[in-house]
């Protein structure tokens, strides 16, 4: 898990905030997705847990992106 942290670490602002963002969101949806599916038709669950699960990672990363891009953006104008 170290060698895992410190990757991400080394990573630029923008596409370090883009993965914690794919990765909090997909997993939120996920577990959205396979709450809603056991409740519909439990079956499919994973289904519905992928159908939710993947467009909310692909939201997490693209306000991920924006955010360290705008943090990145910030600290640039502090520097000088």
């Amino acid at each position: 898990m170290q060698g895992s942290s410190r990757g991400l670490g080394e990573l630029p602002a923008p596409v370090r905030h883009a993965v914690v963002g794919a990765v909090v969101l997909g997993v939120c949806g996920a577990l959205v997705g396979a709450v809603v599916g056991l409740r519909t038709y439990a079956p499919t669950a994973w289904a519905a847990a992928i159908e939710v699960g993947l467009p909310a990672a692909l939201l997490g990363a693209v306000l991920g992106l924006v955010v360290g891009s705008l943090l990145r953006a910030v600290d640039r104008a502090r520097r000088g």
